[in-house]
């Protein structure tokens, strides 16, 4: 059985402009973020935005696991 793909669109971006740029969203450019599309300039700008999440969460998991006292 083939997993269904999600397709964004476009229209169901949640901004106009891109975050990092200002300039308007492409629809080669979008991506999903906690549920909700996100649209950015070009592809670059979309990857970017996907490092630093990667980033941001694996510094709180960091930070959530020195908290805990679970670091060995």
């Amino acid at each position: 059985m083939v997993a269904e793909r999600h397709v964004l669109k476009i229209e169901d971006a949640v901004n106009d402009a891109c975050p990092w740029s200002g300039k308007p969203i492409s629809a080669d450019s979008l991506t999903l973020y906690n549920g909700a599309v996100v649209g950015f300039c070009n592809p670059e700008c979309r990857d970017k935005f996907a490092r630093a999440i990667q980033s941001f969460e694996a510094s709180l998991q960091d930070r959530r696991v020195s908290r805990a006292g679970l670091e060995q």
